[in-house]
């Protein structure tokens, strides 16, 4: 009786990873409901070798530049250490936290704010016992800053940047000679967006979200 407890039990098991992979592999209903979260072969497909934390500056008239990332009564920590600005990862609300700390603080007129990404590898983040115990090399890490967003002193924004690991790819897609190779003998199709506003707008393949046909919205 446990024999056959253990076949069915092993055939059961690998009939529903099999079936989960296939439905991954050819996308069938892979989001039908919350059970297939646990067969379909896509857990961590999220996760990125980069750790990356958001530093929002202000400027002042005098040029002088301000932290005002940091409030005055304390960090809110909502996951663990970082504070839950390093969660905005589209950079959609570092005006709205600057503001916010401007609107309670004294100082001079800002002309202009600045959302600065910090970008490292995860490796670094490890300690120093692990650490040696893994590289030979010591343990320097390399942080990358970069704008990833800037606004003018009234909210307006000037500038927005994609983020590091998105550059980073775009870069490898870009420095491919095959896929730029492919560039230049195809030629786009075009097809219906389901996010625009009529269902009668035709975008190319690349249009994303409902500013996709070239309305004034559109950012790069």
């Amino acid at each position: 009786m446990a024999r056959h407890a253990a076949v069915a039990f092993i055939v059961g098991y690998l009939g529903i990873l099999g079936y989960g992979l296939s439905a991954h592999t050819v996308g069938y209903k892979t989001y039908a409901h919350l059970g297939m979260y646990f067969v379909v072969w896509d857990m961590y497909c999220g996760w990125t070798g980069w750790e990356s934390r958001n530093q929002i500056l202000a400027e002042g008239e005098s040029g002088q530049y301000y932290d005002v990332g940091k409030p005055p009564w304390g960090e809110i920590c909502v996951y663990g250490e970082p504070d839950r600005r390093h969660y905005d990862i589209y950079g959609l609300h570092s005006y709205r936290i600057a503001d916010n700390i401007a609107r309670h603080t004294d100082h001079e007129p800002f002309v202009r704010y600045l959302m600065i990404e910090e970008a490292w590898s995860k490796k670094y983040n490890l300690p120093d016992s692990l650490w040696a115990q893994r590289f030979e090399e010591p343990r320097e890490p390399r942080i990358y800053r970069r704008i990833r967003s800037a606004f003018e002193g009234d909210g307006n924004c000037i500038a927005s940047n994609p983020s590091w690991s998105n550059w980073l790819m775009a870069q490898a897609l870009g420095n491919n000679p095959r896929l730029q190779k492919d560039m230049t003998i195809r030629t786009p199709f075009m097809t219906t967006d389901q996010f625009a506003r009529s269902p009668n707008v035709i975008v190319p393949v690349g249009g994303y979200g409902p500013f996709a046909s070239g309305d004034s919205g559109s950012s790069n």
